[in-house]
């Protein structure tokens, strides 16, 4: 296999050395996180992912979702899954909103990826990768009035590819596919199926080296945490002290934040407040929600909530804190291999609803970003409840927001736990205090 990607990746590249050293040593997942991040890691205990192995786990994990779903293969648009398939990465961001990369797996493993202009090099570092194209992009940003021109040309080629490694008429999975795509592939007589779903569950079992990569990704956004604690006082605005947790994540090999909830004083009840403008003042509550996308492209989703200056905590504060913190350690408890999630949801602890305001969910899966399960409140069960249960391998979070109805601050927490054979395992150790 290593001769063909070699050969495949030189046949999409232009042969200049400057090319070359960008596809191979010279690509920033190649690069890695640097030695000093490294060595601060392995003096701290935590041992590095072995990542050609990760890449490895990540494609047989498809092709085991694949057969059981009865799919020939996948065509991938979401970056996060293009991600998960190739580990290789170009403008995660703006490729959300335009269709300009995306990928092909084979229930055999064989693996595609189209990528935007000029930049195939990008997945020269990934042995997993068998082909490398460049895209065709058919957004109205990107193909103007052409746009169904190459939408078309875009579903020709594909179509040729499933004929080619799933046969004619195949059951194919789409994570998202712009219009023209789903009904020429229609059209070709191949069944289309919600691919999604095969993604969700491939992802949510984590690989020992995955699990490695999430600890580093841990300890770098503990780090910044613990800087922003550090740094916070009065008089800061909301948006300054969020700043502090992008520069110290993009500083520590991060990737990007997936919101901006962070707040203070009486903007943290009602709860999903982004960072503002607003000057925080001596005794207020500051909360937020890291939804960090960190080192290795893991997340790392944590909550906390401090007391800002040198007051101590009103008793009210404490007695939320103390609630909500009962309620995340509580809870993570029953985080155990075998669990349904329909247990996890009337058995959590879950403060009455006429009282306080709470979360939109008890806990949710955690890998790339957020992810399967989500594990609703127990009064949504009839509307959003759905069953399944806890494997070895799982990372989840254990949420709390509680605020009181009749007013005041609110209280945010929230920490990730690997689901093991002997029972949770706590992966955010970050102190769970006020002060």
């Amino acid at each position: 296999m290593a001769g063909r990607i070699r050969r495949s990746v030189q046949q999409a590249l232009d042969g200049t050395p400057e090319v070359a050293h960008a596809a191979g040593e010279g690509h920033h997942l190649a690069i890695g996180p640097g030695e000093a991040l490294t060595s601060q890691w392995i003096a701290d205990g935590l041992e590095l992912p072995d990542l050609p192995a990760m890449r490895r786990y990540r494609v047989e994990r498809i092709q085991e979702q694949l057969r059981d779903l009865d799919y020939g293969g996948i065509v991938l648009f979401d970056p996060l899954n293009v991600r998960y398939a190739t580990d290789s990465t170009n403008m995660q961001l703006w490729v959300m909103h335009n269709g300009a990369r995306y990928a092909f797996v084979s229930a055999a493993g064989h693996v595609i990826i189209w990528d935007y202009v000029n930049t195939e090099f990008l997945s020269g570092h990934s042995e997993v990768v068998d082909e490398i194209r460049p895209a065709i992009g058919s957004t109205f940003f990107l193909g103007g009035r052409r746009w169904e021109e190459q939408a078309k040309r875009w579903s020709a080629e594909m179509i040729e590819v499933i004929e080619e490694h799933c046969g004619s008429g195949s059951r194919i999975a789409v994570d998202q596919c712009h219009r023209t795509g789903y009904l020429e592939l229609a059209k070709a007589g191949i069944e289309v199926g919600e691919g999604t779903e095969v993604m969700e569950l491939a992802r949510a079992i984590k690989s020992p080296d995955e699990i490695k990569a999430m600890r580093c990704a841990a300890h770098a956004c503990q780090a910044t945490m613990a800087e922003m604690r550090e740094a916070l006082k009065p008089g800061m605005t909301e948006r300054e002290v969020w700043a502090l947790l992008h520069a110290g994540n993009i500083a520590r090999a991060g990737e990007w934040i997936e919101t901006q909830i962070l707040a203070s004083g009486p903007r943290t009840n009602p709860w999903m407040q982004e960072a503002s403008a607003r000057v925080i003042e001596e005794g207020d509550i500051l909360a937020y929600d890291t939804d960090l996308v960190g080192a290795y492209g893991m997340m790392i989703d944590i909550s906390r909530s401090w007391v800002v200056g040198d007051r101590k905590p009103t008793a009210h504060q404490q007695t939320l804190f103390d609630m909500a913190k009962d309620m995340v350690q509580g809870n993570a408890e029953l985080l155990t291999p075998g669990r349904t999630f329909r247990e996890l949801t009337f058995d959590a602890q879950v403060m009455p609803r006429e009282d306080y305001r709470h979360y939109s969910v008890i806990y949710h899966g955690v890998g790339q970003c957020d992810e399967y399960p989500s594990i609703y409140m127990p009064w949504t069960w009839d509307e959003w409840g759905h069953d399944g249960a806890l494997e070895p391998g799982m990372v989840l979070t254990s949420e709390s927001f509680i605020g009181s109805r009749d007013g005041g601050e609110g209280i945010k927490l929230e920490d990730q736990y690997l689901v093991t054979e002997n029972g949770p395992e706590l992966l955010t150790d970050f102190p769970l205090s006020l002060v």
